[in-house]
């Protein structure tokens, strides 16, 4: 069992290095949902009333909202060139566990989409009129937020993986899943702009994050293993 173990160890990390290489080489598809979100957040102090209390007030949905969309953007390319080019098949029949080596792949997608944006949302926030004080809470918000939404979103990306021009649908499969950690997480940072306690609303973002890592592995092994019949 501990070999056995140690070679999922290797797998998993020579995976999620391959993923992280290939990602460096094309740092467009890294760099275009950041560049998104910091478009549509910064957006909204141009197009409205530029009062403080009127930024405030929109800036926990501007933020979601981006994040959301961001986080759809780099879906499409999540499994659709691995099944292309035959990997994912590769790594079906190469006797490690499939749901863990998934899992490694979503890692790094949260990692080259999700952190980013979780270490830059406070520029965003500062733009639309949040305190200083609230940064703890917004990034707290946006950090749990992002993990259920890069789970939420693979399990997508494995059903729609084998189709041409899936983005439509793949918005369709994601946003009913992801509109609870939406509305909590903008409550969250809601609170935190207001310098309230957050407390009720990170607890439920949290248990969304977990049941998302317990529950999405096996079900994105599930639509992969769909897509490749």
């Amino acid at each position: 069992m501990s070999a056995r173990r140690a070679g999922l160890a290797a797998a998993v990390t020579a995976l999620m290095l391959r993923d992280l290489r290939l990602a460096l080489r094309r740092p467009g598809d890294t760099l275009q949902p950041l560049g998104f979100f910091l478009v549509v957040t910064t957006l909204f102090p141009l197009a409205l009333d530029p009062e403080l209390s009127v930024l405030r007030d929109i800036a926990p949905a501007a933020l979601w909202v981006g994040a959301l969309l961001s986080s759809l953007l780099a879906l499409d390319l999540l499994f659709r060139e691995d099944a292309q080019d035959g990997t994912l098949e590769q790594l079906a029949l190469c006797g490690l566990p499939f749901t863990g080596l998934l899992l490694a792949k979503t890692v790094v997608h949260w990692l080259l989409t999700g952190l980013p944006l979780v270490l830059i949302a406070p520029l965003a926030a500062i733009a639309l009129g949040a305190p200083y004080g609230a940064m703890p809470g917004v990034l707290a918000a946006l950090l749990l937020g992002t993990v259920a939404l890069s789970l939420i979103g693979a399990v997508g990306a494995g059903l729609t993986m084998s189709l041409h021009r899936n983005g439509s649908l793949l918005a369709l499969l994601v946003l009913p899943l992801a509109a609870p950690v939406l509305i909590f997480g903008a409550r969250a940072t809601a609170l935190a702009i207001a310098l309230e306690p957050l407390a009720a609303p990170l607890y439920l973002l949290a248990a969304m994050a977990v049941l998302a890592a317990t529950l999405a592995p096996w079900a994105v092994a599930a639509a992969v293993r769909i897509g490749l019949e």
